[in-house]
């Protein structure tokens, strides 16, 4: 084998080892920012995609009930098309995914799909949260 072949297989090596270590950098810097509920508030997390149809209708909800319920609940939405690693580590399988987190940083409930703003409030209580008017 040539001493330009055996570089070039060298340098791929090394650009594949590079790739691999930074993107997983990437993964856990993500993992760690995007789904990190503030405490004490019940959190909902809502993963999905600005393109995708569904996600766009929640769009509004999720940022009626971000506004009307600042300071007792936490409301945060995640594009897993421009960040797929929330979406692996939380097992979504369908766009929108809404998942209902306590205080305490465990999941709750999750659903998946559009979700009203009347249906989520109702799942708050049901779930024993009374997030108040």
């Amino acid at each position: 084998m040539s001493k330009r072949a055996r570089f070039i297989i060298l340098a791929v090596i090394l650009l594949a080892v590079a790739g691999t270590l930074a993107l997983k950098q990437r993964g856990r810097s993500s993992e760690e920012s995007s789904a990190a509920p503030a405490a004490g508030l019940p959190h909902l997390g809502d993963l999905g995609a600005d393109k995708c149809i569904p996600c766009k209708m929640m769009a509004p909800v999720l940022e009626e009930l971000k506004e009307k319920y600042k300071g007792r609940l936490e409301v945060t939405f995640i594009d897993v098309w421009k960040d797929p690693a929330p979406g692996t580590k939380y097992g979504i399988r369908v766009i929108p995914t809404q998942i209902f987190i306590g205080p305490d940083g465990k999941e709750l409930y999750r659903h998946e799909g559009f979700f009203s703003k009347e249906d989520i409030l109702a799942k708050w209580h049901e779930l024993g949260f009374t997030l108040g008017g």
